[in-house]
């Protein structure tokens, strides 16, 4: 996961009211994190408030530091190379796997917990809030606006915006009307629930409405963390071939919804329709998938009623 991979080091994430203009960093300064040294030794520590210039690190030397590090022999320029058999300092191979695993589950759990806050405040206010979710460029943005576009007689909506960088897709959110914020991950590559959190926050969607939350492209990390959503809706277009959710079943197994885009594109691709429906369901017997277009409108009433019945049912 990004912990592993580190794509999410030194990320600074920052929420954007586009009502305002205001932008604010979502970064915690006394998070614990963690500094992985030369020699494989991982450093757990965390720092004090803002104005606090000092911090402690907890360094772990498996022994107490009631005594100095002394040699109990003389060293002199001319002494051959030699080793200390009593050093145990950790190598890579013993102790960064376990760092990095056991720092993977405190992670995802301080996400869950703050997920289940979420989802009890949307459940406490009959918000529904939906996870979307795709590669770049399947159709997220363009899928959106014409469903707020549509809908918005209907529905009130509220969105959560996002995106690595810029502000472009929340301008387009904006100019249907609709409230949004814009949450920049920086080097993230997926949502996280604090950032949600954060961001209901600043909108505060009215109770029966509909809180989508457009995720940042990428079909791998954002199946790992829960945002407290209702429901994850993966968008597939025709144009990134029908044997998609089998390379990234992780994904597919945790949406509810598959929103099959551009299918006006399918004369001119190679794409099979019912095998990727068919491999949708091996992974997931239970997913929905609506074919539609975006852009043509064929399809979407098959989505827009599906979004209905699930406002209806929070009521």
């Amino acid at each position: 996961m990004c912990v592993t991979c580190g794509c999410s080091d030194g990320a600074e994430p920052t929420l954007t009211n586009l009502a305002t203009g205001e932008t604010t960093s979502l970064a915690d300064p006394t998070a614990e994190h963690t500094h992985t040294l030369p020699n494989g030794q991982t450093l757990t520590h965390r720092h004090g408030p803002p104005d606090n210039a000092s911090h402690a690190h907890n360094h772990d030397h498996g022994h107490d530091h009631g005594h100095d590090h002394d040699h109990n022999h003389p060293h002199s320029p001319n002494d051959p190379p030699h080793s200390h058999p009593d050093s145990q300092l950790p190598t890579p191979d013993s102790r960064l796997p376990h760092s990095l695993h056991t720092l993977e589950l405190n992670v995802l759990a301080k996400n869950d917990l703050i997920a289940a806050q979420n989802r009890g405040w949307f459940e406490g206010r009959d918000v529904l809030a939906l996870n979307l979710v795709s590669s770049p460029g399947a159709g997220k943005t363009t899928l959106l606006t014409q469903t707020l576009n549509d809908l918005k007689d209907r529905l009130s909506f509220a969105v959560i915006e996002g995106d690595q960088a810029t502000l472009h897709d929340a301008e387009r959110i904006r100019a249907t009307g609709c409230g949004v914020v814009q949450v920049n991950t920086g080097t993230g590559c997926h949502l996280e629930a604090e950032m949600v959190r954060r961001g209901v926050q600043t909108l505060q969607p009215p109770a029966h409405s509909v809180l989508m939350i457009e995720n940042v492209g990428n079909l791998v990390c954002p199946a790992l963390f829960d945002l407290g959503e209702r429901a994850k809706v993966a968008i597939l277009s025709v144009t990134e071939g029908d044997d998609k959710p089998l390379k990234y079943p992780h994904m597919f197994r945790a949406s509810q919804i598959m929103l099959l885009n551009k299918i006006d594109l399918l004369p001119y691709v190679s794409f099979d329709v019912d095998r990727c429906i068919a491999y949708a369901r091996q992974v997931n017997p239970d997913i929905q998938v609506f074919p539609l277009s975006a852009t043509s409108g064929e399809g979407l009433d098959h989505w827009y009623a599906w979004l209905l019945d699930q406002v209806n049912t929070l009521k």
